[in-house]
């Protein structure tokens, strides 16, 4: 790798939402978290995806991804920003979103 080539994070969440919830779930996160989460600027170019591989009757999963500088810049975000906007969701929404996150290198 060129010392000059940035390594790039991906930070991903994937969430699963109970059907009768998954279009406002999808609202909330276009409307309220994204718009939130870029107030910061530490995370960048937000994508959300349905996730087809795992699908059930009464759920759906969805994978919401950002890139991120490095660790240190998701960390703070984390401290500063992300505990309130999951403590946020988890008032609206109670336990009919459960979610999970990984954090990523792109290698290619």
């Amino acid at each position: 790798m060129d010392k000059k080539e940035k390594i790039m994070l991906i930070y991903n969440t994937t969430y699963h939402v109970n059907l009768e919830d998954a279009r406002n779930f999808i609202i909330w996160l276009n409307e309220y978290y994204i718009p939130e989460v870029e107030k910061t600027n530490n995370l960048s170019n937000p994508r959300i995806f349905r996730i087809l591989s795992h699908k059930e009757q009464d759920s759906e999963c969805f994978s919401v991804q950002w890139e991120v500088e490095n660790s240190a810049v998701l960390h703070h975000w984390h401290i500063k920003q992300g505990i309130l906007l999951n403590e946020e969701m988890q008032k609206i929404f109670k336990d009919r979103v459960v979610g999970f996150s990984t954090l990523m290198e792109v290698v290619r």
